[in-house]
């Protein structure tokens, strides 16, 4: 390329001819055929004066695109070094080899890229000679991360595990069920919330689930942040264990009458001067972990592997339940340990007479939550009365869970306190601009004086449950249908529950939870004519004979012999559930049962 620009005088130098004599003594494969006639014209000898520089550079082009290409063939077996050129000694030995004809195949060879390996020699090759070099400083060390810090990745980011569909079946108490798929996650409330909404009842936050055993004669209420699904994992398969819904009230009661759940002779805190501890005192010492509470008594306890059972002295701890050897003596040396807190569960009998022959109705059972073997693994016992059964249950559970139930039952209160700024129903415009309206005479007033207002509304209320009670079921007066509304519209009401005995109006009362203040009404068996109201008051069950009797020609109900009056039982219900009267206690919840 350089000659294009010489002088034609250069080329008629002595020297020029002499190098050009001198490589012409070379191996030819270097040289292409149109260079060498090129230098032929231009020696001495040729005829021709005149040079053609343009095709004697385009001469020179070609044969150094041809030396290229052929040290590009000749060099792809040979191995490079750090800065791509090959060897000293290696490009002597190739310069030695004799030349080799090129095929056409080698010629499309020379225009594809290098070898995969030859490229993995100069990518490792540059990473030992850039860390040889100075490191070059960042001018922006604020927008990268410190080199400790973990790379995010789609991979590496915590991901949830999916959350199995589990499916349940949930009884009431008239046998009806219900199927119910849920997550893994879902606890006994969610559960009751669901089955709530589902079923249209009224959330009194009493409703709870149970988990029934029917073959083992045990059931117990299921805590609120218990997981129902693996709760049901600790089934035996085969077994007709089920879950009941139906309404709890005694579940937290123990938190507003402690008094009632925990007798002074059962109860022992080391924290007492006198091995007592006054009741204000009694839930925290349950509550809190560092105090020692302790429940002492005598119970009648099942012997392992037998059917007898054998009354002996029993004391609850932190620890567990333990029995003592010798009589009452709390000595470590005698004392024995029945059952442990942390891996059980306490369940009440039902039937417990015809099943276990116990020697009381009041007897409940320690349970393991992963049971080997039904009958060998259970703990059975029976309390003298229903008060002593109760208090080893609930401190069972205080123990167990402790400030979590607490918790489990601050929640609806918590709740009920939120919602209780809408709960009052606003008054409208209209509402409040109606007033007391007299039209007895000619022409309406207005009644100013309240208390004429309040005896006209209840004179008002007499009159429409006359015309009621002239009305039958189907709306008209025909003497075919001689029943009142009066006298069947309390069928309708979920205090109500028909014809049934007194035992299972009783099994009924205990299994919602005895509480003062939990009633029912059934028909009566002895005399088909009249009603009884069962209500519970004092750890007791009582009966009260609802009897019909005429006033002025009209069928009333009455609880006293006729001293108070009432035109159906609706209204006698409400006003009991007002005022004792006759009753131990007022009527605050009533016995229900759903169909799901």
């Amino acid at each position: 390329m350089a000659l294009a620009g010489c002088p034609d005088s250069f080329l008629h130098h002595p020297y020029y001819q002499d190098n050009v004599d001198r490589t012409s003594h070379r191996p030819r494969e270097g040289i292409g055929p149109g260079f060498q006639a090129s230098c032929n014209r231009n020696s001495p000898n040729h005829q021709e004066d005149d040079v053609d520089l343009e095709a004697l550079v385009n001469d020179m082009n070609s044969s150094f695109d041809s030396l290229y290409s052929m040290c590009c063939t000749q060099s792809e077996t040979v191995a490079l070094i750090q800065n791509g050129h090959l060897a000293c000694g290696q490009l002597a030995s190739s310069e030695t080899k004799s030349p080799q004809p090129i095929s056409p195949r080698q010629k499309l060879r020379r225009s594809q890229p290098m070898h995969i390996l030859t490229v993995r020699r100069l990518q490792e090759d540059d990473q030992f000679r850039t860390s040889s070099l100075p490191a070059i400083p960042n001018p922006f060390p604020e927008l990268c991360s410190p080199a400790s810090s973990p790379v995010l990745t789609p991979g590496s980011m915590p991901q949830n595990p999916p959350l199995h569909k589990n499916i349940i079946k949930v009884f009431s108490e008239d046998g009806t069920s219900k199927a119910i798929e849920l997550p893994s996650d879902m606890t006994a409330r969610d559960v009751c919330q669901l089955l709530i909404y589902k079923c249209h009842c009224v959330d009194d936050n009493n409703w709870s689930l149970i988990e029934h055993h029917p073959h083992l004669g045990l059931e117990r209420c299921l805590e609120d942040h218990e997981l129902v699904v693996q709760v049901q994992s600790t089934w035996i398969i085969g077994n007709e264990s089920k879950f009941l819904f139906r309404k709890n009230y005694a579940k937290y009661e123990f938190f507003k009458h402690p008094v009632n759940f925990f007798p002074d002779q059962m109860v022992i805190c080391c924290q007492g001067l006198n091995g007592s501890s006054p009741h204000s005192q009694i839930l925290q010492n349950f509550l809190n972990s560092n105090s020692c509470p302790e429940i002492q008594g005598s119970l009648h306890v099942r012997e392992v592997g037998r059917k007898s059972w054998k009354k002996l002295s029993v004391f609850l701890r932190r620890s567990g339940l333990y029995f003592s050897s010798k009589g009452a003596s709390k000595e470590p040396r005698h004392l024995q340990l029945l059952a442990d807190i942390e891996d059980n569960n306490v369940f009440s009998l039902v039937s417990g007479k015809k099943i276990y022959s116990a020697p009381t109705d009041y007897g409940f059972c320690i349970k393991p939550i992963k049971m080997r073997n039904e009958t060998k693994d259970l703990r059975l016992f029976c309390a003298e009365d229903e008060q002593s059964r109760t208090c080893w249950m609930t401190a069972f559970r205080l123990l167990k869970y402790g400030i979590l139930l607490y918790q489990n039952y601050r929640i609806p209160q918590q709740r009920k306190t939120l919602l209780s700024h809408f709960s009052t129903p606003v008054r409208s415009i209209s509402e409040n601009s109606l007033v007391a309206m007299d039209f007895s005479g000619h022409t309406g007033r207005v009644i100013e004086n309240p208390a004429e207002a309040q005896n006209a509304a209840m004179e008002e209320g007499h009159t429409w449950r006359k015309r009621s009670q002239r009305m039958n079921t189907l709306g008209s007066s025909s003497p075919l249908h001689p029943p009142t509304l009066g006298h069947t519209i309390h069928r309708t009401q979920p205090w109500f529950h028909g014809r049934i005995s007194r035992k299972e109006a009783h099994s009924m009362i205990e299994k919602q939870g005895p509480v003062d203040g939990l009633f029912l009404l059934r028909d009566s068996q002895s005399n088909p004519k009249t009603f009884v109201l069962t209500l519970y008051c004092q750890q007791k069950i009582r009966h009260f004979q609802i009897l019909p009797c005429e006033d002025n020609g009209q069928l009333v109900f009455s609880l006293d012999d006729g001293n108070t009056k009432f035109t159906d039982l609706i209204q006698l219900v409400e006003f009991y559930q007002l005022n004792r009267g006759i009753l131990p206690c007022k009527l605050k919840h009533y016995c229900s049962q759903i169909s799901l």
